[in-house]
């Protein structure tokens, strides 16, 4: 795991997380709009908290702190994803 890969994952990961929450709002327009939009926040947060590790650069054990990045990342999109899978149903009604 090294810099650019980190990089990348987490713009892609995130990326998608809010390509899905804007693809909710404009199919379902009104419907649990500020929930999402919440959920968009969030992952901008997570976003430029995540960002703000990786500029850190570590001095010792860079791959087991690259790692340790991408593995909050993937965690916490879940938490995301499972919220956002919430507010759709909470939004369709089901």
């Amino acid at each position: 795991m090294n810099l650019r890969e980190v990089k990348k994952d987490t713009q892609y990961v995130i990326g998608a997380f809010i390509d899905d929450c804007t693809l909710f709002l404009n199919i379902n327009p009104g419907k649990n709009a500020d929930e999402v939009a919440g959920l968009i926040d969030k992952a901008v947060d997570l976003y430029n908290d995540l960002r703000d590790k990786i500029v850190a650069k570590p001095t010792e054990n860079v791959k087991a702190y690259y790692r340790a990045i991408c593995q909050e990342l993937y965690e916490k999109t879940d938490g995301l994803y499972d919220e956002l899978a919430a507010a759709v149903k909470k939004g369709l009604g089901e």
